[in-house]
C-alpha cells in the first residue's frame, strides 16, 4: 500500500516550512532512521528522517518550495503490500474479452506512472523513463500524453475523448533529441523567454529542473529570444531615477520570524532601560587565574561565559526580575536559564544555557561553545534553543561601547553589553584608569517595575566587580 508522507512540525512553533532539499529520489529504498529531506523551520535547517520503510513512489513538493503547510502531504511512500514493479493490465480492446496481464518482467514504473497509463490507455513498453535506472514516471506519461512531461512515445494508443486543440510538442534540440525537462521548469522557461535546448539540466539523467532555469544566464553566442520591452516606468521611481543599484533576495524562515517576533515585541511590549557602569578588573584577574588553571583540560573562558553566570546569579538574588508576562498570569522560575544571541548566517538565534545558575563556569563555557557552532551550522534542536527565563546580547567583540537590546517576548528581560574600556574611574575615593563596561538591561515594563530592574543590574554590577561569588 502507498503512505503519505507530510510535512512534519519540527517545532512546537512551527506552521509552515520550506522544503530545502531532498535527498532521496523518486525508486529509492527508504528504511525506518533514513534521511530523507532537510527541512528550514522558523529557527533552523533540520533533517527529517524515515518512519516507515518502502519506496519513493513520487515526490509531490519540489526542493526549495517555501511555505510549506504542516501536514501537507510532500511525497508518498510504497510500502509492502503493494507491488511497485509490476505493470498493471493494459486498457481493454474493443472485444469480448479483456486483455491478458503482461509479464512479471514489465517495464519499470512507479503506481502513480502505471494507474495513469492505465486510464489513459497508454503501454508502458513505448515509454521511455526518466527516473533512476530509466524507471518512468508520472511526468513520463505526462509527456507521452502532451502534457509537458519529459518522456518519448512510439505507438501509444491514446483514449478517444472529444475533440480538443492539439497539445504543443514538447522541446526539442537542433539534433532532433527530446528535451527533457521537468513540467514546472517548462513553465518558468516559458514565462521568462528561455530557449531550454541551451538549459543544462542537473536532474535525473540530465533532466532540466526549476533551479537550472532559474539559475540560468544566456551566452552571448546562443542569446535566448528576447522578451517584450517593459513599459517605460514612471519619473519617480526611485530605481530608475537617481536610485542605487539593488539585488532583490527572498527572506530565509528564519529571517521572516526575526522580523515579524522584533516587530511585535516593539509594538507590544513597554521596554524600559536601565544602564550601569561595570569596573571589569577583577572579573578579568579572575578569568586569567581560572583560564591558567583550566589550561590542561582544554578549558578557556571567555567574559561572556562569566556574564552568562553574573546574569543567571543575579536573577535567582532578585527573583523579582526572573519572569515572563502571560495575558492575565505571570510565571516566576525558580532557575535562570540564559538565552544567548548568537550571529548565524541565516539570522539572530538565541540557544540557551539552561541552570545557568547552577552551573560551574567550564560547564557553561563547553557547553556554550558547542551550541554556538551548532547554531551557525543551522543544526540546533527545538530543545537547545526554546525556552529561557531571560537573555544576553553581547556586541563587546565588535568594539560596540553601549547598546539598547529588544526584549524576546515573553521573557521580561535582556541584558545588553558592550565592549571593556580604559577609562578613568572611582576607586576606594581615588580617580584611577579602570577597565569600565556599559550594561544595558531591557525590562518588561508590564512584569518588572523600575525599582526592581534597579537591583537587577545593582546585582549584576557587585557579581561582576566581587566575582568570587561566580565560582562558590
Amino acid at each position: 500500500m502507498a503512505l503519505d508522507i507530510k510535512m512534519p512540525a519540527l517545532s512546537p512553533t512551527m506552521e509552515e516550512g520550506t522544503l530545502a532539499k531532498w535527498l532521496v529520489s523518486v525508486g529509492d529504498t527508504v528504511q525506518s532512521g533514513d534521511i530523507m529531506a532537510e527541512i528550514e523551520t522558523d529557527k533552523a535547517t533540520m533533517e527529517f528522517e524515515a518512519v516507515d520503510e518502502g519506496v519513493i513512489a513520487e515526490i509531490l513538493i519540489e526542493a526549495g518550495t517555501e511555505n510549506v503547510k504542516v501536514g501537507a502531504v510532500i511525497a508518498r511512500l510504497t510500502v509492502e503490500g503493494e507491488e511497485e514493479t509490476s505493470s498493471p493490465t493494459p486498457a481493454p480492446e474493443p472485444a469480448p474479452a479483456p486483455a491478458p496481464a503482461p509479464a512479471a518482467d514489465g517495464p519499470a514504473a512507479t503506481p502513480t506512472a502505471r494507474k495513469l497509463a492505465e486510464a489513459n490507455g497508454i503501454d508502458l513498453a513505448q515509454i521511455e523513463g526518466t527516473g533512476p535506472k530509466g524507471k518512468i514516471t508520472k511526468d513520463d506519461i505526462e509527456a507521452a500524453m502532451g502534457g509537458g512531461g519529459a518522456a518519448s512515445v512510439t505507438g501509444a494508443r491514446p483514449p478517444q475523448p472529444a475533440p480538443s486543440p492539439a497539445p504543443t510538442p514538447a522541446p526539442v534540440e537542433p539534433s532532433g533529441e527530446r528535451i527533457i525537462a521537468s513540467p514546472l521548469a517548462k513553465r518558468i522557461a516559458a514565462d521568462k523567454g528561455i530557449d531550454l535546448a541551451q538549459v543544462k539540466g542537473s536532474g535525473p539523467n540530465g533532466r532540466i529542473v526549476k533551479e537550472d532555469v532559474e539559475g540560468f544566464t544566456p551566452s552571448a553566442a546562443a542569446p535566448a529570444p528576447p522578451a517584450a520591452a517593459p513599459a517605460p516606468a514612471p519619473a519617480s521611481d526611485p530605481a530608475v531615477e537617481g536610485g542605487a543599484p539593488f539585488a532583490e533576495e527572498k527572506l530565509s524562515g528564519v529571517r521572516k520570524v526575526i522580523a515579524r517576533r522584533l516587530t511585535e515585541s516593539k509594538q507590544t511590549v513597554p521596554h524600559f532601560y536601565l544602564t550601569i557602569d561595570i569596573r571589569l578588573d577583577p572579573l578579568l584577574k579572575l578569568r586569567a587565574e581560572l583560564n591558567k588553571s583550566l589550561e590542561p583540560d582544554g578549558v578557556k573562558l571567555s567574559v561572556n561565559d562569566l556574564l552568562i553566570k553574573a546574569l543567571a546569579r543575579a536573577l535567582i538574588r532578585v527573583p523579582q526580575c526572573n519572569v515572563s508576562y502571560h495575558g492575565d498570569t505571570l510565571r516566576r522560575y525558580s532557575r535562570a536559564d540564559i538565552s544567548v544571541a548568537v550571529a548565524a548566517p541565516s539570522g539572530l538565534i538565541t540557544p540557551v544555557i539552561t541552570s545557568a545558575d547552577t552551573k560551574g563556569l567550564a560547564a557553561i563555557s563547553t557547553e556554550m561553545k558547542t551550541l554556538a557552532g551548532k547554531a551557525r551550522d543551522g543544526k540546533l534542536m527545538p530543545h537547545e534553543y526554546q525556552g529561557g527565563t531571560a537573555s544576553l546580547s553581547n556586541l563587546g567583540m565588535f568594539g560596540i561601547k553601549q547598546f539598547d537590546a529588544v526584549i524576546n517576548p515573553p521573557q521580561g528581560m535582556i541584558l545588553a553589553v558592550g565592549a571593556g574600556q580604559q577609562a578613568p574611574y572611582v576607586v576606594d575615593g581615588e580617580v584611577k584608569v579602570a577597565t569600565v563596561l556599559h550594561a544595558s538591561g531591557s525590562f518588561d515594563h508590564r512584569a518588572i517595575d523600575g525599582a526592581d530592574g534597579a537591583q537587577l543590574m545593582e546585582a549584576i554590577k557587585q557579581l561582576c566587580e566581587n566575582p568570587m561569588g561566580l565560582v562558590v
